[in-house]
């Protein structure tokens, strides 16, 4: 199961109803955080999660609504005395970005681990799960994220006992090892079915609507996606400031597939985002204009 919640809906100022923009995932005792907008501590703390458990903060690109939250949140974490070493992964530059940043939090008792992005797409195999990153068309370096869980096959009993496995060996078989007994190898895949479906969650902000998002938010479980602009006379604005409309948002959900879509990274002049969707539910129907705090659980299929 992946806890998702959207700590902050705002793009480019802070409004005393939006926070600006940030995404929080939970998932089998590790959060992610997506970008650290100002105002990110305090919507974590109304949502009463914690940032102790925060084991990677990805960073979709360096505009100060997507990063003026950092500081704060890592002199938080080192009052807490956090000792593991906490991962970064954004844009190149960010180990100069972040370490300038700090020049207002410069003891932390955790060593940063940065991973910069320099490719159109990257895989970073994590503990349980993946976060794949792909780059946007924003009008500086900007990357979309996915955070994929997979996974593997039902463990078939019978077809162990056919062949006689102990079951003392049943659990390494099912975590995907492969183990030896009395000169006999015996491989997970044969006690394994046809991998089942996993989650995904995909996360673009600032961007205009390019195929590559469609492509990586394929059949995802939540798209959260930005809608900058809303109203149809913003559409050469959205344009030329390297952002996306409520309608080009919804096509690149149905083109994918997803299952549902979440507007986000509101305009400050956009006050009522929500009574907006109607018009785009024509072409994407199961989308909300997320709110700050906006929470799901995504859980397997039951198989």
């Amino acid at each position: 199961m992946i806890d998702v919640c959207l700590l902050g809906t705002g793009g480019m100022m802070p409004l005393p109803y939006r926070y600006l923009t940030s995404l929080m995932l939970r998932y089998n005792g590790v959060s992610v955080l997506i970008d650290c907008g100002e105002g990110t501590q305090i919507a974590m703390k109304e949502k009463g999660w914690s940032p102790n458990p925060i084991g990677v903060i990805c960073f979709t690109h360096f505009h100060a609504d997507h990063i003026s939250g950092l500081p704060g949140m890592l002199l938080t974490m080192g009052n807490a005395d956090r000792k593991e070493p906490l991962v970064m992964i954004g844009p190149k530059g960010l180990e100069r970005v972040v370490q300038s940043l700090r020049v207002i939090a410069p003891e932390l008792p955790f060593e940063i681990q940065f991973i910069e992005l320099s490719e159109i797409n990257h895989t970073i195999e994590m503990d349980g799960f993946k976060i794949e990153a792909f780059r946007v068309s924003h009008n500086v370096v900007c990357y979309g994220y996915n955070l994929v869980v997979e996974r593997k096959g039902k463990f078939l009993v019978e077809k162990a006992k056919e062949l006689g496995i102990d079951v003392r060996y049943w659990n390494k078989l099912q975590n995907g090892e492969d183990v030896v007994v009395e000169d006999v190898v015996y491989t997970s895949d044969q006690v394994l079915g046809l991998p089942r479906k996993g989650l995904k969650v995909t996360y673009c902000t600032d961007s205009r609507p390019v195929q590559i998002i469609a492509e990586f938010a394929k059949e995802a479980d939540l798209f959260v996606c930005e809608g900058m602009y809303a109203e149809v006379e913003k559409f050469e604005k959205a344009k030329k400031n390297k952002h996306m409309t409520f309608p080009e948002a919804a096509q690149l959900a149905s083109e994918a597939k997803a299952k549902e879509l979440w507007l986000t990274h509101f305009s400050p002049s956009l006050t009522w985002p929500e009574s907006y969707v109607k018009q785009v539910k024509g072409i994407f129907d199961n989308v909300i204009a997320a709110k700050d705090g906006q929470t799901i659980e995504l859980d397997f299929d039951k198989e």
